[in-house]
């Protein structure tokens, strides 16, 4: 027997829960693969840390988003309709963190970490900095506000925690393969310092829909 999702109006069923959550997997993927602070961090920490010494953070960016999914769904945004400023707070730390991590980025060792020295950003630290990462927060609302069926919340915030955490993972991944990938040509100290300073242009970059919302207020 097939399961079946009432809409919001309760006239109409969804066949499945596939289809009713194909436009997720889809808006996932598309957000998780598409540059943004995570994936500068994880094709930097690929190129100097390597593969195996990045999956810690990669687990971390997964699961961190998956917290924050089901958290906001809980009620955690209430939160903000009741204290504004602890939004707008927040919204400046963040820039300020994304702007150091990119400092660090464009300052990290210019040779690959082949020997394994060098401290990658832990799982907890990753998970943590789901907080701080504007692209995570625009992603989570928008998740729960699109595409979470409301009939059956609480039990479809879960599934759709379970999916974000599995198109999520390979998405991410696939940046630090692409860093750890990059270790064979960037050997050169110069070239490497380039990609470091590439990659951490680009955190910035992303900071603009930040600074885009802040001007048209």
């Amino acid at each position: 027997m097939r399961r079946t999702i009432p809409s919001a109006t309760g006239n109409s069923v969804m066949p499945t829960y596939w289809q009713a959550f194909a436009p997720l997997v889809l808006f996932t993927f598309v957000a998780s693969v598409t540059p943004g602070p995570n994936n500068m961090m994880l094709a930097s920490s690929g190129l100097t840390h390597g593969f195996r010494k990045t999956i810690p953070h990669m687990l971390g960016v997964a699961l961190g988003f998956v917290v924050m999914v089901v958290l906001l769904g809980l009620g955690l945004g209430s939160l903000f309709e009741h204290a504004p400023w602890f939004y707008v707070a927040l919204k400046y730390a963040s820039a300020a963190y994304l702007l150091w991590l990119a400092w660090k980025i464009a300052m990290s060792s210019s040779t690959p970490d082949a020997n394994g020295r060098g401290q990658p950003i832990t799982f907890l630290q990753a998970v943590g900095f789901q907080w701080v990462n504007p692209k995570a927060w625009v992603m989570a609302v928008g998740i729960i506000a699109a595409y979470v069926p409301k009939e059956g919340f609480f039990f479809n915030l879960a599934i759709a925690g379970l999916i974000c955490g599995l198109v999520n993972f390979p998405s991410v991944a696939l940046w630090a393969g692409f860093g750890a990938g990059m270790r064979r040509w960037l050997h050169r100290p110069l070239l490497l310092k380039s990609f470091n300073y590439t990659m951490a242009l680009l955190l910035v970059a992303s900071l603009y829909p930040l600074a885009f919302e802040t001007a048209s207020h």
